[in-house]
């Protein structure tokens, strides 16, 4: 989910995800009107809804009457201690964010057409949808009550912001005009089933004294969860460096208690099997699952491309949801009181049926990918509370059934929140406009159903891993657009604010050759009728 963006690496991987903070100063008690200045024909107001979350309104002077909300996505809803990667030194913000990332090109752009941006930072972090829609409804008044003109509010966010925007549309379409949701979780257990499958799988191949829930009350359980957050990095790292010293057969890390035997098949195979199972993309920020370096002889070429890619995308992705779990797991379990995470009935044989042909190299083989999958349907499994884990549905559930034009947008290779998640809501909104038809029909309504849907793909290139002059992989360069999570452009953002408008102004989406036209402009974005994205693995 989003905003965390890793801005520092491990030695070979840079790992991204979920975390962009804003620079404001802001009062946190809640008053009854904003305080509000203006500079530079831009009228910023800054306040706090009753339940003291803290918002930023900004309008120009030449307003049109329309405002963006942006939702921004996932914040961890504890500290992070000093030394862990990625997350080392993060503290809990409710910091608002009135555009993507309090990106000033994207505000700059709006402000200019005369649309005004607002957003808020939330009372609570963590996973928050159902506080968040009050704070969003709450807002929406406010900014109204200070600018009567409004005649449109446009909903939009990213990963959790997302989320909080097609939640929007669905329950409280009378406020909006359109919504823009980007990188989301068609509901709460579909992303948090999927970030802890990863984190399970790591702990039972790679570190079995990782907790991976269960955490224990207060200060203690506080401990476990990051104590989990260093061991997951601590794997990543030794799993980097054993494919750097042995890309053919890199050792398991010291911490493995897989049986010797096991441990015949080379370690980056298990990687590649637990990105397959959890459905994550086998292309990461640097790792197209398919190159190699120049100058090589061609077996081993082939073998690059074949086995050693895609085991370097499997890990970076993991390293994503692995991370994210170890925040969601302790998170949900603080407010639902128990174990929610269950895995007793997973086959996890029948969720690589088909895949596991497909990427036989990269798993060495049917004998190695017979033996780790013997060894998961042989080990203890997680159960659940049952009244946790039915607790934590009732914390976010989308029905995919948007009231107002609606656009998605999803990075096919977002290793959190990819092409499945959208996919889902597709399928939910499908199958409602499939049942509504003859419902229609049979209450003599001539009309069809509208399809309020514009979903849209970002594709990244067939080729991007870069390379040293002496032939390692160079994560130093930029994740390709694509990849990672909410990994999106200033273009891509602006065309998405466009279509955004151009919807709330007509009570449709643009079509044809036009719609086209932009998303071409924007670069790496698609729109395609006849894509399906591949099913959610859980």
């Amino acid at each position: 989910m989003r905003n965390f963006k890793f801005k520092r690496s491990l030695t070979l991987i840079a790992v991204t995800s979920l975390l962009s903070i804003t620079v404001v100063s802001i009062p946190t008690a809640a008053q009854a009107a904003p305080a509000c200045t203006t500079a530079n024909y831009v009228t910023t107001c800054l306040g706090a809804t009753t339940d003291t979350a803290p918002y930023m309104l900004m309008t120009p002077a030449n307003f049109n009457g329309t405002v963006y909300l942006w939702s921004h996505g996932y914040r961890p809803n504890v500290p992070v201690p000093a030394g862990i990667p990625g997350y080392g030194g993060y503290t809990v913000t409710n910091t608002p964010e009135p555009a993507p990332g309090g990106n000033p090109e994207v505000i700059g752009a709006l402000l200019a057409k005369g649309y005004a941006v607002m957003g808020s930072g939330f009372a609570r972090q963590g996973w928050n949808a159902n506080s968040a829609i009050k704070t969003n409804v709450e807002l929406i008044g406010i900014y109204k009550k200070q600018y009567p003109k409004t005649t449109k509010v446009i909903s939009w966010g990213n990963s959790l912001g997302g989320f909080q925007s097609q939640y929007l549309a669905e329950k409280h379409p009378e406020l909006i005009s359109s919504a823009g949701a980007l990188c989301l979780s068609s509901d709460v257990l579909a992303i948090s089933d999927t970030a802890a499958d990863a984190l399970w799988l790591i702990k039972t191949f790679f570190d079995p004294t990782i907790k991976a829930g269960n955490y224990s009350a207060g200060a203690a359980g506080y401990a476990e969860a990051m104590g989990d957050l260093v061991k997951v990095f601590t794997v990543i790292g030794a799993m980097q460096a054993g494919i750097a010293a042995n890309p053919t057969a890199p050792a398991w890390p010291a911490t493995s208690k897989v049986p010797d035997a096991l441990k015949a098949v080379p370690s980056r195979s298990a990687l590649v099997l637990i990105a397959l199972l959890t459905g994550l993309p086998m292309q990461s920020a640097h790792f197209d699952g398919t190159s190699a370096p120049a100058g090589i002889p061609a077996a081993s070429a082939l073998s690059f491309q074949l086995a050693i890619n895609p085991s370097l995308a499997a890990l970076e992705n993991i390293a994503n949801a692995a991370a994210l779990a170890a925040f969601q797991i302790y998170d949900l379990e603080l407010q639902t009181g128990g174990v929610w995470y269950d895995n007793t009935a997973t086959d996890w044989a029948a969720r690589v049926s088909d895949e596991r042909f497909i990427w036989a190299s990269a798993l060495s083989g049917e004998s190695a990918t017979n033996a780790l999958l013997g060894y998961l349907a042989a080990v203890p499994k997680t159960k659940a509370n049952p009244d946790a884990r039915a607790k934590v549905a009732t914390l976010g559930t989308h029905t995919g059934i948007s009231k107002v034009p609606t656009v998605l947008y999803t990075g096919l290779a977002d290793p959190i929140l990819g092409a499945s998640q959208q996919q889902s809501i597709i399928d939910k909104h499908d199958a409602y406009l499939a049942q509504q038809w003859p419902a229609n029909r049979d209450a003599a309504v001539k009309k069809r159903a509208v399809n309020n849907l514009l979903p849209l793909w970002g594709v990244p290139a067939a080729k991007y891993t870069k390379f040293t002059a002496a032939g390692s992989p160079d994560t130093t360069v930029a994740a390709t657009p694509g990849t990672n999570h909410c990994n999106f452009t200033v273009k891509q953002y602006l065309a998405i604010a466009e279509l955004l408008a151009y919807a709330a102004d007509n009570g449709k989406h643009l079509s044809g050759g036009p719609l086209l036209t932009k998303i071409r402009k924007a670069g790496n974005m698609t729109y395609d009728r006849g894509y399906v994205a591949p099913k959610l693995k859980n």
